[in-house]
């Protein structure tokens, strides 16, 4: 299911992102991966695409966990 988040199978690959981070969140990824190489990955720079890298996975998560709840609750009644 795509979404505003993620990005083409060609932006992927030009960017190199390994298949296991090629999520709901991946075009977030890419900014990320590129702001850390430019400022040789210093914990204190790309603050913010880092922050908004992990507030979607953090959302992805929390949208998979009550996904899952629901799915339960139905087949349990």
């Amino acid at each position: 299911m795509p979404s505003s988040l993620t990005a083409s199978q060609e932006e992927l690959k030009a960017a190199k992102v390994p298949l296991a981070w090629r999520d709901q969140c991946s075009a977030l990824l890419i900014p990320l991966n590129t702001c850390r190489r430019e400022n040789y990955y210093l914990p204190w720079t790309c603050e913010n695409e880092r922050h908004g890298y992990e507030k979607c996975q953090y959302d992805d998560m929390m949208r998979r966990m009550k996904k899952m709840s629901k799915l339960k609750l139905q087949e349990a009644e």
